[in-house]
């Protein structure tokens, strides 16, 4: 995105030829008015404030848009330079009041015409400086990027400009009979050309820091272009010619004119440029997002029919797996009259036969919490993880140390929850089972601004993290059958319920070190509203950090 503004952009070769283009066009018009350029012409007294007018409008329309691609890209640079044009707009406005003749015999401000030039050599000798500073800060990469507030950057490059300008005119008007005399009326003093040519190097040495300092944008390009044509508006205007009103005072101040529309014409076709790709790319996400909704809404459609395919599926298998573990049992109460190897064959087809019932009746519970409605409401997790911790006990027999420290309210489905602790508390205590000493610890913390992340840790096996991306599938199991019993489904219908709840579940662990697990939940005081079912938090395994789930 970055790469769309002038300020970034790096130049084709229609940019270097248009650049060049302008160059070469700007020498050929300065070798042919340079011989010409003491000629005295006809005194237009309306020329200068209309040249100066169209001078500010231009600098403070193209300052406003450097400063717009500051608020973006934050590059010092860029606000350095637009505040060298905010002190070009109030020095063109501060030479047109003091001009002797045009709104008073010796101008509005200063003493006259010993002033106005000053003036206007303090104004083309500050500008390069702006673009000096700019090619020393000028965006290469992600160098130089303002780190602190925007706006307060923005009034800090404005107030410092207009202090500058204030400043330099204070200077050339309260010092004017300090000044050394550069103008006798309209005609050039003999101090003048030392000045002038000081402000003409100047010029020079700002199209030299930027050119030493590649890569070159756009915007560097047409900077060079500006300072190209501004040293010879200097040198027609103020070295070579012989004072006011002669070709070289019009032609260099033409030139000066044509040298600030530059970067503002670049700029706004930039603006125009980007604004049609702005209207492409919004008609393309529109696009787009129609046919997404097309899709997610077939999608549904595609998971309601599978989940009551699965459903179906599962209850229709019941009835045969119950017949062959009926008269598998029938079939072993005679089990003395059977040769031995049918005897364990027998014990097989039964095992079996029970295995797929347990993985049915898992099925049915993860196609019922798909299509399940949830009744959201203010839900106690002391009195949830109570419960589930009576259900899991109430089998188990050896002691577990169980740490659990008092829990916050959520938002969610009471029930649903439940379900949810009951399937990581069995985990915990399944993969704790050949721990001499078992701790299953319950903590929670806030997660800005409006939730919880509740924590269930065990001692346990652990898993290796390589094969996360495994947890929470259905069917998915880390462990053996022969080492510890299960479907594989209890942290499927985990991740399903947090999904409800607009919330996530991941899983951290370590071979031998125990495995965590964190459901992040909504709080019962700011619930926000529950998330669609597959939303970027839901189910998502965090890196190396504590939560991972053991696969039921």
């Amino acid at each position: 995105m970055n790469g769309s503004f002038v300020s970034t952009l790096q130049p084709a070769s229609s940019h270097r030829k248009a650049a060049l283009l302008a160059v070469l066009v700007s020498l050929v018009v300065f070798a042919a008015a340079a011989p010409f350029a003491r000629l005295p012409l006809a005194q237009v007294p309306a020329f200068l404030p209309i040249y100066q007018s169209a001078l500010v409008i231009f600098d403070m329309i193209t300052a406003v848009l450097l400063l717009g691609q500051f608020r973006i890209l934050r590059n010092r640079g860029l606000i350095l330079l637009a505040a060298g044009y905010i002190f070009n707009a109030l020095m063109a406005t501060s030479h047109t009041l003091s001009f002797p003749g045009l709104f008073g015999p010796q101008g509005v401000i200063g003493g006259g015409g010993q002033t106005t030039a000053w003036i206007y050599y303090f104004w083309h000798a500050g500008f390069p400086l702006f673009v000096i500073g700019y090619a020393m800060l000028k965006p290469n990469g992600q160098q130089h990027t303002l780190g602190g507030s925007v706006r307060l950057a923005v009034y800090a490059a404005a107030v410092s400009a207009i202090a500058l300008a204030a400043a330099m005119v204070l200077v050339a008007t309260a010092l004017h009979d300090i000044l050394p005399p550069i103008m006798a009326g309209n005609t050039d003093a003999p101090g003048k050309i030392v000045v002038a040519v000081i402000t003409w190097v100047l010029g020079l040495l700002a199209l030299a820091a930027i050119w030493r300092r590649p890569p070159h944008t756009v915007l560097d390009l047409w900077l060079m272009v500006v300072l190209c044509v501004w040293s010879a508006e200097t040198a027609l205007a103020s070295v070579l010619n012989g004072g006011r009103f002669d070709l070289g005072w019009y032609s260099g101040r033409i030139y000066g004119l044509l040298a600030n529309g530059f970067v503002l014409a670049v700029l706004l076709l930039e603006n125009g440029s980007l604004y049609a790709r702005l209207a492409e790319s919004n008609k393309l996400l529109a696009e787009k997002s129609e046919a997404l909704e097309v899709t997610m809404s077939d999608l549904e459609l595609a998971n309601r029919d599978l989940q009551a395919f699965a459903g179906s599926l599962a209850h229709d298998l019941q009835q045969p797996l119950t017949t062959i573990a009926a008269f598998s049992q029938v079939m072993q109460r005679n089990a003395d009259r059977m040769p031995a190897a049918d005897v364990v064959n027998l014990g097989k087809i039964t095992a079996a036969a029970a295995t797929a019932k347990r993985m049915i009746r898992a099925l049915l519970e993860f196609a019922r919490l798909g299509q399940s409605q949830v009744s959201m409401a203010r839900v106690d997790l002391n009195q949830v993880v109570g419960e589930a911790r009576s259900a899991v006990m109430a089998t188990e027999s050896r002691y577990i140390e169980w740490r659990i420290a008092p829990l916050p309210a959520v938002h969610g489905d009471a029930s649903l929850l439940l379900l949810a602790f009951i399937n990581l508390l069995s985990n915990a205590v399944k993969y704790t089972r050949h721990q001499r000493d078992t701790v299953i610890s319950i903590d929670a913390v806030p997660h800005p601004p409006d939730r919880y992340d509740v924590r269930v840790r065990d001692n346990g096996v652990g898993f290796d993290m390589t094969h996360a991306v495994r947890l929470f599938r259905p069917f998915e199991r880390l462990h053996t059958a022969a080492e510890f019993e299960g479907t594989g489904m209890g942290l499927a219908n985990v991740r399903r319920i947090m999904e409800k709840h607009g919330g996530s579940v991941r899983a951290r662990s370590q071979l031998g070190a125990g495995a965590e697990f964190t459901l992040r939940l909504p709080s019962a005081d700011e619930a926000p509203p529950p998330r669609k079912q597959g939303s970027s938090g839901s189910g998502s395994l965090s890196g190396p950090g504590p939560l991972a789930a053991h696969p039921t």
